[in-house]
């Protein structure tokens, strides 16, 4: 709810496409420059009290838009400030939200585990627009933001109420050492490393068709925040189709190439979303992209969880979110920027065929993607 408002409260006040874009990526970039310390504090500390912080500081922030907007004070530099600080608290709520995942279930399960999570947070993602197009019509934006800050309460009541077996702890290191041994991890298992290049280019490429949806609904089809609100339950659908499709295939030896195969599709439709016209057309496609790159990212995460070991968790998990985060926010920037000049149209069109070049070639040079260690994380198990 608080993402459709806040979209199209920035998209109110500047009439641009680049402060979307630049919302998106003030969101974002804490996660470049704050996550690889939490993940090292992740694996020191008690992750679900680490976690506890990082809602407590959302929450206050979810209620300080609301009561700048209920006071009619709000201004742009306001709103990109708290999503800065929103952001820094989620790049170390992060890496321990993450590494937290493995210790719930059997290391057997963690695939479905991994599908299953996708599937709350995107139908969080079919029903919030949909409840922000009715509550922006009736309540107006301060319900948005107010119900997003009471939203949290439940999170922090769940959170207090988990059992979690505590990890292994180790004899405290200076945090350049303990990050440098987790940098040196990824770089080492190449499997882990192509991995998480490719989250990171999928989500720079493909995610930018969310942050422009609201520029899509104005400049392409003429309408408003109430068809913003649709578009965005479309994508939200597919993506719960697609986390559903997961979680019932499980686990298999392809995992690699199937998901580089749903990439190289889902580049195939942005190309096709850019070049339509045609609302309904359009709204079909979003719901194909939507699932397929759930579909992809799931496996790509799950991927990484078999492959990383527990004691490196925390830090391997943060190094991934860097990528998949930051080259997020990177692609909104950057997409914003383009849209802004010379349409969101052909944003979709460039991103879409790079996409689909970039699953051909990763196909091509990524061995360990199509056996080796993939097979054995798979293979493994089957005995776990």
């Amino acid at each position: 709810m608080q993402s459709v408002a806040e979209n199209w409260l920035v998209f109110s006040l500047t009439r641009s496409a680049f402060f979307l874009g630049l919302d998106a990526f003030l969101q974002q970039i804490p996660i470049l420059l704050f996550s690889l310390v939490g993940g090292v504090i992740a694996d020191r500390i008690d992750r679900r009290k680490m976690l506890l912080t990082s809602q407590y500081v959302q929450m206050t922030c979810a209620f300080a838009l609301a009561v700048l907007v209920g006071l009619k004070v709000i201004q742009v530099w306001q709103i990109l400030l708290l999503s800065f600080i929103t952001g820094s608290a989620q790049a170390f709520g992060a890496p321990a939200s993450q590494a937290l995942v493995p210790t719930l279930v059997e290391k057997r399960d963690l695939p479905n585990a991994v599908a299953l999570n996708s599937i709350q947070f995107n139908l969080a993602r079919v029903v919030g627009p949909l409840l922000a197009g009715v509550t922006l019509a009736a309540l107006g934006m301060v319900w948005c933001f107010s119900f997003n800050g009471i939203s949290f309460l439940i999170v922090i009541a769940s959170l207090l109420a988990l059992h979690v077996r505590r990890q292994r702890s180790s004899v405290p290191r200076r945090l350049r050492e303990e990050l440098a041994e987790g940098i040196h991890y990824v770089r080492r298992k190449r499997a882990i490393f192509l991995l998480t290049a490719l989250a990171a280019i999928t989500t720079f490429l493909a995610f930018a068709v969310i942050t422009l949806l609201p520029v899509i609904a104005r400049e392409v089809f003429g309408q408003g925040v109430r068809l913003y609100s649709q578009l965005l339950t479309f994508s939200g659908v597919g993506s719960v189709a697609g986390a559903l499709f997961v979680a019932w295939l499980g686990r298999h030896r392809r995992m690699g190439v199937s998901a580089l195969a749903v990439q190289a599709v889902c580049g195939v439709l942005l190309l096709a979303f850019g070049l339509s016209s045609h609302l309904w057309a359009s709204a079909g496609l979003l719901f194909l992209i939507g699932a397929g790159l759930i579909i992809t990212l799931a496996t790509i995460s799950s991927l990484v969880q078999l492959l990383v070991p527990d004691e490196l968790r925390g830090r391997v998990m943060s190094i991934y979110m860097v990528a998949f985060r930051g080259s997020m926010s990177l692609g909104s920037l950057l997409a914003g920027f383009i849209a802004s000049r010379a349409g969101p149209s052909r944003v979709f069109v460039y991103n879409g065929i790079a996409l689909f070049f970039v699953a051909i070639l990763f196909f091509w040079l990524g061995r360990e993607l199509r056996q080796p260690d993939l097979a054995i994380a798979t293979s493994n198990l089957k005995s776990a």
